[in-house]
């Protein structure tokens, strides 16, 4: 009678370990996650956050302002598009980073994304005027100090 109560304590622990795994693995790695990440120096990118084993964000897209552009000043761009070839993951270094935040899957710039994945630039590097984000910043920028 004590091996069976043994073996059925096995068995349910396993469930609840195999239950707690499929739990964790829906919530984190089912669906991409986009972050915005704003940098002390001004910068804001767009991401999948990484955590382990080095904070960063993949999948990176980065915010372009074009201040001679008055129709579209704002556009974003995929990293690893730009014209020193970097590869599509930044290591951040957390001092720098002023704040960031989880964008909701609904959001203008997770739909510009999803609808525009491979986002290419000019020639020059400079943002593509055929994929603005469609609101204009605000004039006003949150001071890098603040946290």
């Amino acid at each position: 009678m004590k091996n069976v109560n043994k073996i059925l304590i096995a068995i349910i622990v396993v469930l609840v370990l195999v239950l707690a795994s499929i739990a964790v693995w829906q919530t984190w790695f089912n669906s991409p996650s986009y972050y915005a990440v704003y940098l002390r120096t001004g910068d804001l990118y767009f991401g999948e956050l990484s955590r382990f084993p080095s904070f960063g964000l993949k999948h990176v897209y980065m915010l372009q302002v074009n201040a001679q552009n008055g129709q579209n000043p704002v556009s974003i761009q995929k990293f690893s598009n730009v014209f020193w070839g970097p590869e599509d993951f930044i290591k951040l270094n957390r001092d720098e980073v002023v704040w960031y935040t989880k964008l909701k899957p609904e959001s203008q710039i997770v739909k510009l994304i999803a609808a525009n994945p491979d986002l290419l630039p000019s020639s020059t590097g400079a943002p593509q005027e055929n994929n603005p984000v469609s609101q204009e910043p605000s004039s006003s920028r949150p001071e890098a100090g603040k946290k």
